[in-house]
């Protein structure tokens, strides 16, 4: 099917009867919900610490969606074609209680609630999160060369502990835990064949994230992105690899397997091979912004209707007229110019 802004290669996604899409067909269909815009993680490509250094302000308590208010808009979302929601941050295990907000989602019928996590604290929370309902949960971790993965956290914190933090989520039930690293040349690009490695053979799936141009001080460069066609060839050339379908339409990584049977692997291709024609995520952010793209310089305060005695229905007239005008495609656009455009940052409405 061709279409005017996309081309011949332009696949329209076929929404169910009466599902709300945007100007370009796109259903929504995943939420991802920043509970905190605040991360123990400093991490160059995200929150550097010369930008969220000691001095930065953070949201005020009294800014941040209550556990009520995020559990009202996703319920509200679901009524529209959503049945994923996400938490995010910052780094969502740093809000207390988080698993009463799990638990509170989980009281939706039908959704599937996930965590992504830096796993710092996973160890200590991965039994009570499971307990709540979380569905799954994806790990962060960009390096097992424990030098590597401290310089890129920026706090010193060790390897180790993220490992630990896995596998208690492992032996919590959340298992397989999908481990995402972000893939920067000349960083920790030689330590990506020891990922591979490690999580072959373990069940859990490993991810490598073409780093990106989100936010305005990360210091993103294109001849720092990795292609993902090139990290591939590196691990099929010592483990041979064979490709995989999509699990749904919309998901972001092209899964592969070990063709010896040891697991599966994937890449998401965000900068060499944009996934803008079928995304269909939503972005809450932690004050009660939605956000269209990862890539937006702006959102629709939700907060503000939510907090001014609004309907459901008045709500949901919001959340609909805004999906219905969406028409971000900034990954099929990208250059040195849109590059360096304002953009929201990621710490602040997550990956």
């Amino acid at each position: 099917m061709t279409h005017p802004d996309f081309g011949d290669d332009f696949e329209r996604p076929v929404a169910a009867g009466g599902s709300l899409v945007d100007t370009l067909g796109r259903p929504v269909h995943d939420l991802r919900i920043s509970v905190t815009d605040r991360c123990n993680f400093r991490c160059q490509y995200c929150m550097p610490k010369e930008v969220f250094g000691p001095g930065f302000a953070f949201l005020p308590r009294d800014q941040v969606l209550s556990f009520e208010e995020i559990t009202r808009l996703t319920r509200i979302f679901t009524g529209l074609g959503v049945r994923k929601a996400r938490l995010t941050g910052g780094e969502p295990t740093l809000r207390s209680q988080l698993p009463t907000l799990v638990e509170l989602l989980k009281g939706i019928d039908g959704l599937e609630v996930t965590l992504t996590t830096n796993g710092t604290l996973l160890a200590s929370q991965a039994e009570a999160l499971a307990a709540a309902g979380l569905d799954r949960v994806t790990v962060s971790l960009d390096s097992l060369d424990d030098a590597t993965f401290r310089q890129m956290n920026d706090m010193d914190f060790p390897v180790h502990l993220v490992l630990e933090g896995i596998e208690a989520a492992a032996r919590a039930g959340l298992a397989p835990v999908k481990v995402n690293a972000v893939v920067r040349r000349g960083v920790n690009d030689h330590t990506l064949l020891d990922l591979a490695r490690h999580f072959r053979g373990t069940g859990h799936i490993l991810r490598f994230i073409e780093f990106m141009d989100v936010g305005t001080t990360n210091g993103w460069r294109m001849d720092e992105v990795v292609p993902a066609s090139e990290l591939r060839d590196r691990i099929d050339a010592e483990f041979r690899l064979e490709p995989l379908d999509p699990n749904y339409t919309g998901e972001v990584a092209q899964r592969y397997r070990y063709r010896d049977g040891a697991g599966e692997v994937g890449f998401i291709t965000s900068v060499t091979q944009p996934f803008c024609a079928t995304c269909t995520r939503a972005r809450l952010s932690a004050d009660g912004k939605l956000y269209t793209c990862l890539f937006a310089a702006g959102g629709t305060d939700l907060r503000e209707i939510l907090r001014s005695g609004a309907s459901d229905e008045e709500v949901e007239a919001l959340l609909r007229s805004t999906w219905e005008r969406r028409s971000d495609r900034y990954s099929e656009l990208r250059s040195s110019e849109t590059a360096g455009l304002p953009k929201v940052e990621m710490s602040y409405i997550g990956g």
